[in-house]
C-alpha cells in the first residue's frame, strides 16, 4: 500500500484541479477540444524533455518508498506522465483563473473611470 501513496496523491490532486475547473469553467469545461489538445501537446513536450534528460544522464529515477516502482521506460516511472498531466492542467486552470480575475478587475476599473 505504501508504494501507491505518490500515485494516489497525484490522482487526488488532479481530481481537485478538475473540480475547480468544473466549478469555474476555466479549461476543460470551457472548451474541451482545445483543452485536450493543449494537454496532449504539453504532455508530449514534457515527455520528450524527460526522455532527452534521461538520455543525457541528467534525469534519473530515485528510489522512493511512496512510489509504485513501475517503470514505463528506463528511468521513467509510471507516476511521471500523471504528474506531467497534473502540471499542464494546474497551469492552465491557474492561467484561466488569472485571466478571469484580471478581466473582471479591468472591467470594474473601466466602469469606475467612465463614472468620473
Amino acid at each position: 500500500m505504501m508504494g501507491a501513496i505518490y500515485l494516489a496523491a497525484l490522482l487526488v490532486s488532479l481530481g481537485c484541479m478538475l473540480l475547480l475547473d468544473w466549478r469555474f469553467r476555466l479549461f476543460f469545461w470551457r472548451d474541451a477540444v482545445a483543452a485536450a489538445v493543449v494537454t496532449a501537446v504539453g504532455l508530449a513536450f514534457f515527455l520528450v524533455w524527460d526522455v532527452a534528460g534521461i538520455a543525457a544522464g541528467i534525469f534519473f529515477r530515485g528510489e522512493a518508498a511512496i512510489a509504485t516502482g513501475i517503470v514505463l521506460a528506463p528511468e521513467l516511472p509510471l507516476e511521471e506522465p500523471i504528474f506531467l498531466v497534473f502540471l499542464v492542467v494546474c497551469t492552465m486552470v491557474l492561467y484561466g483563473g488569472a485571466v478571469r480575475l484580471l478581466e473582471r478587475r479591468h472591467g470594474t476599473s473601466q466602469a469606475q473611470g467612465a463614472a468620473r
